[in-house]
């Protein structure tokens, strides 16, 4: 079985095709990505393909079983088109299988919505394709917060409009397995899996970061307009929004959700404790 992996340059189609060499042949793994040079590190065939470029996809996908769809980075009113351009492709491919990473959260009412809201239609239409299909509705990545620990740790605090709200994060490794899983697998076929880990408060994160990097971070929350205008300011209107938009949506409890990663990679879903301690200094 030939797989591709689309994004393979980005981080969570990277961690799909590690988790995928583990458990399948090298050789039956493509990696597609926009600038294929930024993909060659993983060690399988790289093949260009844009998401703006369904003609690309039509050319790439000829010789493929299985497509992994990565959600694409771009605005709402333009991923929806650009999903379709790879489903649409893989259709007339006669690719067999597509499997997509979502997200979960509340597709109305919060900033974060128009983002859930597009991954939403996108599912829609992956269930419409007469292909046989798999999705993830993702939890929310915690690397990008470990990445940040430098500016946490000047601030002495993390900062935020999410409350006493929980958040289930994950990690790109265990979504990368569970994806690895829910591709190869058949099992999975018509199933949709919220993968995440336990949810946890902003208060429990910086916890674990006092004790895996010996910091005395706090949790100092603010509204959610006042949280939007600092991350608008430095981020600019949409990226800004988006992202106040994603702690508002923990502060109301839409994050805060059931996981099915065992169903999904038939184990649990590292624990919160494990993983702060392999990270601790």
């Amino acid at each position: 079985m030939k797989i591709g992996i689309t994004a393979s340059s980005g981080h969570l189609g990277a961690s799909i095709v590690k988790q995928l060499l583990l458990i399948h042949e090298h050789k039956n793994i493509i990696a597609l990505a926009r600038t294929p040079a930024k993909a060659e590190n993983l060690g399988v065939e790289v093949r260009e393909g844009d998401y703006n470029d369904k003609a690309r996809f039509d050319e790439v996908l000829r010789d493929i079983d299985t497509v992994l769809l990565v959600s694409s980075m771009d605005r709402p009113d333009k991923r929806i088109e650009q999903h379709r351009n790879v489903i649409n492709a893989a259709i007339q491919a006669g690719v067999k299988k597509i499997v997509y990473t979502s997200i979960h959260g509340h597709d109305k009412d919060f900033g974060f919505s128009p983002i859930v809201a597009s991954n939403r239609q996108t599912e829609a239409d992956i269930r419409s394709s007469g292909l046989n299909w798999a999705v993830g509705r993702n939890g929310l990545y915690i690397e990008p917060d470990v990445e940040y620990i430098e500016n946490y740790t000047k601030a002495g605090k993390i900062t935020n409009c999410a409350g006493q709200g929980r958040c289930a994060y994950t990690t790109r490794d265990e979504l990368g397995y569970a994806y690895a899983r829910m591709i190869l697998e058949d099992k999975h076929n018509g199933r949709t899996y919220t993968l995440a880990g336990e949810p946890i408060t902003q208060q429990q994160l910086a916890d674990f970061f006092n004790q895996a990097f010996g910091t005395a971070l706090v949790y100092e929350t603010m509204t959610v307009e006042e949280f939007r205008a600092k991350r608008s300011a430095a981020l600019g209107d949409f990226l800004g929004g988006i992202i106040a938009g994603i702690y508002e949506s923990i502060l109301h409890g839409a994050m805060d959700v059931p996981s099915d990663y065992r169903q999904a990679a038939g184990r649990d879903h590292i624990s919160w404790k494990e993983y702060f301690k392999g990270l601790k200094k």
